[in-house]
C-alpha cells in the first residue's frame, strides 16, 4: 500500500501542469494602481465563470504535454465589455482547446477599467497584456515556448484589449527595462469589437475604457483600426452577421485595413451565431477553432520543436 501512495504522490507531482497554476501578473507593485479594497467577485452565470471587480491582475498557464508542444504560445483575453471576464468560455475552455493543438496558453485575468483602483483606468488592461507578453517571452525557455510564435486571442471586448495590443505595441504602457519585444507575432480576434468611432462601436465597451465623454484624440486612439500598419501581425478574426451586440463592421472595417496594408488575414463572418458563443456557434456545425487551426497551421505557428 505504502508503494502504491508513492507512486501517485510521483506521478501527480510529475504530471504536466495544465490549467492548475496561476501566477500573478505582477511580482512587485501593480502599475498605475490605486491603494483601495480588492472587491474582485467570482460567480456562476449559466455554468460559465464569470470574474468582476477586478484589481489584481494574474495569468493561468495552461502547457501542453512535451510530447505535443509546437513551440507557440498565445496570451487569452476572455471578453466581458470591460465589466467583466468569461473567464471560462472564452478563456479556460479555449486554452485546453490550444493545448489539444500543441500550443500553450495563458489566460490572462486582466484589470476592469475604474477609477477608483488606478490613476487612469483606461491603459491598465493594455498594460496588463503588454505585461502578459513581457512574462512569457521572459519565461520562453522554462515554459518550452518558441519567442518567436507568441500570438494574442481577444474575445469581445477582449479583442479590442487583444487588437490594441497589436497596433499599439511601438508605445510601451509598462516599464521594460529588458527591451522584450512587445510585439503579438500573430492575433485571433473572436467577435471582436475595434473601433470606438460613432455607429460602429460597442458603447458598453466604450464608455467603461475612456468615459462617457472621451475627447476625439482619445477615441481615435482607441479605435485600432486607424493604427493599422505594415507591422500590424498576421490576424485571424470570426464574426457573425446577426451579432446585435458588436457589429461585425468591427472585424470587417479592421480586415479591410489589414488588407490594404497588405498585412496576412483570414476573416470568417458566419450568417448567424449571435455574440459571445465561445467555442461553439449552435447556429452551423462547422467550428470556427478548426478554421483557426488551419490558418495556424498554414503560416507555420504549428511546426513543431525539434
Amino acid at each position: 500500500m505504502r508503494n502504491l501512495l508513492l507512486f501517485v504522490a510521483f506521478a501527480v507531482w510529475n504530471y504536466p501542469v495544465v490549467g492548475q497554476q496561476t501566477i500573478p501578473l505582477y511580482t512587485g507593485a501593480i502599475p498605475n494602481s490605486l491603494t483601495s479594497p480588492n472587491l474582485e467577485k467570482t460567480e456562476n452565470r449559466d455554468g460559465i465563470e464569470i470574474i468582476s471587480k477586478i484589481s489584481v491582475p494574474t495569468l493561468t498557464i495552461f502547457l501542453p504535454s512535451k510530447e505535443k508542444s509546437t513551440g507557440a504560445a498565445v496570451v487569452i483575453c476572455p471578453g466581458g465589455g470591460y465589466w467583466i471576464n468569461a473567464f471560462s468560455h472564452e478563456g479556460t475552455d479555449v486554452a485546453n482547446k490550444f493545448n489539444e493543438l500543441g500550443v500553450a496558453a495563458f489566460v490572462l485575468k486582466y484589470r476592469i477599467p475604474d477609477d477608483l483602483t488606478m490613476v487612469k483606468k483606461e491603459i491598465g488592461p493594455i498594460q496588463d497584456a503588454q505585461q502578459a507578453l513581457m512574462l512569457v517571452r521572459q519565461r520562453a525557455k522554462e515554459w518550452g515556448i518558441d519567442i518567436n510564435r507568441v500570438g494574442i486571442m481577444g474575445f469581445s471586448a477582449g479583442g479590442h484589449l487583444a487588437s490594441t495590443a497589436g497596433t499599439h505595441f511601438e508605445e510601451s504602457f509598462i516599464d521594460n527595462f529588458e527591451k522584450i519585444n512587445l510585439r503579438p507575432d500573430f492575433m485571433m480576434l473572436i467577435y471582436p469589437v475595434i473601433s470606438f468611432q460613432e455607429n460602429v462601436t460597442h458603447s458598453g465597451s466604450k464608455v467603461q475604457l475612456i468615459g462617457k465623454n472621451p475627447s476625439a484624440e482619445k477615441i481615435n486612439f482607441f479605435s485600432n483600426e486607424l493604427h493599422v500598419t505594415k507591422t500590424t501581425p498576421p490576424t485571424f478574426e470570426v464574426h457573425a452577421s446577426d451579432d446585435g451586440v458588436v457589429s461585425p463592421q468591427n472585424s470587417i472595417v479592421f480586415y479591410e485595413n489589414l488588407i490594404k496594408n497588405k498585412v496576412p488575414a483570414e476573416l470568417h463572418i458566419y450568417q448567424a451565431g449571435g455574440h459571445g458563443f465561445g467555442l461553439n456557434n449552435k447556429s452551423t456545425s462547422d467550428q470556427w477553432m478548426d478554421r483557426c487551426a488551419s490558418w495556424l497551421e498554414s503560416n507555420g505557428w504549428l511546426t513543431k520543436n525539434r
